[in-house]
C-alpha cells in the first residue's frame, strides 16, 4: 500500500499480512492412489485441525488441498479466537432454546482452550495472547440487546459482563465484555499443526483438486485421475464442493468483508472490539517484527453486490482516521464467509443417508473458534460416534423460524440467475485496468483489459450452477452472487464451490496459459 500525500493507492493487489509473513508450504501433489482411514478435503483451519485431531487419536489421514494449505479464507481472517460472535446468545436462546444455546457456548469456549493447550504442548510460536473481547454500541437502539447478551452469555457459563466504557478513544452507550478470549497468527499455528500430520501413513497433498466423491465404499476422485480410498470422508472445503443431496446450495450464502492493516502513532488498547450496529467495525492489534499492526475490518455485503468495491477500503480508512492517528496503510485484504440461514454452522453427516461422509461449513465470520469446535465434533463422531455438541451443529436441522430467511436467500439466487441471463449489456470499450460485458457472435462474455493493454475474454456463466458472474474491481476477479465462486480474469478458479474453470481458463494460474486477445 502506498501513501502519497495522504492519498492511498488501491490499484495494487490486495495482500494479507498472515500470508505475507509466513513461509511457503511445499507439500507434494497426489501422484498415485492411496488408502487411509479418513480423507479430508480442504486445507484450511477446519481440515488441518480435523486431520491433526484424528491423527492424534491413531488414525491415518490424507488432507487434499487444491492450492496451498491455509491460503484461502483462513489466510484472510482477523484471527480472533473468541466465543463472542457478535450478539448471538440471546438470539440462540430465543430461537432454538437454552440447551442448544449452551452447547454452542460450551463448544466455542472449549475451542479457545483447546487451541491454547495445543500451542503450549507443542511449543507453536504463533503470537498467541489472551485478550478480552468487546461488542459495543454507540446507538441507544442496541443498549437492551447488549444487556440481554451479557446476561444470557453469563447464564450459559461464559465469563461475560456489561460495561459502560471501553478502552477506545470514543464514547459508547454500552458494551458486553467476554474475558479470557484470545488472538493469534493463524498460519503460523496451522503450519505447526501441519508438521505433525504428514508421515506414518498420513499425508497432506497440495495442488490436488477433488472433483467428486464416490460412495459404497467412499472414494475421493481427483482431477488428476488419482483416487483416495477411505473409511470416512470429511468435506472441509469452505463451501461444500460436493452436495450429496443435502441442498447446501440453498442453505448457504456468502458475504464479503474487508480488512486494512495499519500502523498508528499511538498505542492500541489491549482487547478485541466489534460494534453491534451497521456498518460493522472490527478492531484488534497484532505484534509484528516491525512493530504493532492494527487490523481494521468490516464493510460486509453479499458477494457480488455493489460497485466500486474499493470504496469499502476507503470507508474503513475514514473510520480509522476519525478515531486514531494513522501512520501508514501496509496491508489490505478481503475474505468471503459462508453464512447459514440460522447463524449456526453445519457440522456432521452431510445427510442422514450418508453416514460415512461428513461436512463442516457455514462458520459465518467466526471461523477460528467455530472451525476448531466442529473439528472436535467431527473427530468425536468418527472415533466414538457421539459428541456433546453435535445437536446444535447438526446439518440436518431445519427450524420453521428459518423458513423466511431460506426463502429470501433463494429468491436472491433466482434473481441473480435470471437477471444475468436476460440482461443485454451494450457493447463497451474496455480501458486498461477495467472490465465489462460484451457480446461476441451472440454470446455474452466478460472482458478485462490489463494495464499492459491485453484483453481477456471469458464466458462469465459460473460453472457451479450457472449464475452470471459480476466483476469485482477491488480484487480483480469475477464473483458469483449466488454461491460465492470466484474466478481470475483469465477464468481460473480463485475460490469454490466451482471446480471447473471458465471457458478459456485452466486449473492453476501459474501452470496454464490464459486465453488472451491482443
Amino acid at each position: 500500500m502506498i501513501n502519497i500525500n495522504g492519498y492511498i493507492d488501491f490499484s495494487d493487489r490486495p495482500n494479507s499480512y498472515w500470508i505475507s509473513s509466513t513461509e511457503e508450504t511445499f507439500f507434494p501433489r497426489l501422484k498415485e492412489d492411496v488408502a487411509v482411514d479418513v480423507a479430508i478435503i480442504g486445507g484450511g483451519i477446519t481440515g488441518i485441525s480435523t486431520a491433526f485431531m484424528l491423527k492424534q487419536k491413531g488414525l491415518k489421514v490424507a488432507v487434499v488441498e487444491a492450492d496451498q494449505i491455509s491460503k484461502g479464507t483462513t489466510g484472510h481472517t482477523t484471527a480472533k479466537i473468541t466465543s463472542q460472535h457478535s450478539l448471538i446468545y440471546a438470539h440462540l436462546k430465543n430461537s432454538i432454546g437454552e440447551e442448544l444455546a449452551r452447547q454452542y457456548a460450551q463448544a466455542n469456549e472449549s475451542a479457545i482452550h483447546y487451541i491454547a493447550s495445543i500451542v503450549k504442548e507443542h511449543n507453536i510460536e504463533c503470537d498467541f495472547v489472551w485478550r478480552p473481547a468487546y461488542v459495543y454500541t454507540q446507538s441507544n437502539q442496541y443498549i437492551k440487546d447488549i444487556e440481554d447478551e451479557a446476561r444470557v452469555a453469563y447464564d450459559l457459563g461464559i465469563n461475560a459482563r456489561c460495561e459502560e466504557d471501553i478502552p477506545l478513544p470514543f464514547s459508547i452507550k454500552r458494551a458486553v465484555c467476554f474475558e479470557r478470549q484470545a488472538q493469534f497468527h493463524p498460519l503460523k499455528y496451522l503450519n505447526g499443526l501441519a508438521r505433525k500430520i504428514a508421515g506414518q501413513g498420513s499425508h497432506i497433498f497440495e495442488g490436488t483438486v477433488a472433483i467428486d466423491i464416490e460412495k459404497n465404499p467412499p472414494v475421493v476422485v481427483t482431477r488428476q485421475g488419482h483416487r483416495i480410498m477411505a473409511d470416512k470422508i470429511v468435506i472441509a472445503s469452505h463451501y461444500p464442493f460436493f452436495d450429496g443431496g443435502g441442498l447446501y446450495f440453498s442453505r448457504i450464502y456468502t458475504e464479503k468483508s474487508y480488512v486494512l492493516g495499519i500502523t498508528m502513532k499511538e498505542e492500541f488498547p489491549e482487547g478485541m472490539f466489534i460494534n453491534a450496529e451497521e456498518p460493522t467495525r472490527s478492531l484488534r492489534s497484532q505484534t509484528t517484527s516491525a512493530g504493532e499492526l492494527v487490523l481494521v475490518g468490516g464493510e460486509n455485503h453479499k458477494t457480488g453486490d455493489g460497485r466500486d468495491l474499493n470504496q469499502h477500503y476507503r470507508n474503513l480508512l475514514d473510520f480509522a482516521e476519525q478515531n486514531f492517528e494513522v501512520d501508514k496503510v501496509l496491508y489490505r485484504w478481503s475474505t468471503q464467509d459462508c453464512m447459514t440461514i440460522d447463524g449456526v454452522p453445519y457440522a456432521g453427516n452431510i445427510t442422514p443417508r450418508n453416514p460415512d461422509i461428513y461436512v463442516a461449513t457455514g462458520f459465518g465470520k467466526w471461523g477460528m473458534t467455530n472451525s476448531t469446535a466442529v473439528s472436535m465434533i467431527i473427530s468425536d463422531l468418527i472415533t466414538t460416534g457421539d459428541s456433546p455438541w453435535a445437536s446444535v451443529y447438526n446439518p440436518s436441522r431445519f427450524k420453521l423460524g428459518s423458513v423466511k430467511n431460506f426463502a429470501v436467500q433463494n429468491l436472491d439466487v433466482a434473481k441473480e440467475f435470471v437477471t444475468g441471463k436476460l440482461e443485454r449489456p451494450d457493447d463497451i470499450d474496455i480501458a486498461p485496468g477495467e472490465a465489462g460485458t460484451v457480446y461476441m457472435q451472440g454470446q455474452k462474455m466478460g472482458a478485462y483489459r490489463d494495464k499492459e493493454g491485453e484483453l481477456y475474454l471469458i464466458d462469465i456463466t459460473c460453472t457451479h450452477l450457472g449464475c452470471e458472474l459480476k466483476w469485482n474491481e477491488a480484487e480483480t476477479s469475477w464473483d458469483c452472487p449466488c454461491h460465492g465462486s470466484r474466478f481470475s480474469p483469465d477464468g481460473l478458479i480463485i475460490e469454490g464451490p466451482a471446480f471447473i474453470p471458465l471457458s478459456g481458463g485452466g486449473e492453476c494460474s501459474n501452470q496454464v496459459e490464459a486465453r488472451i486477445f491482443s
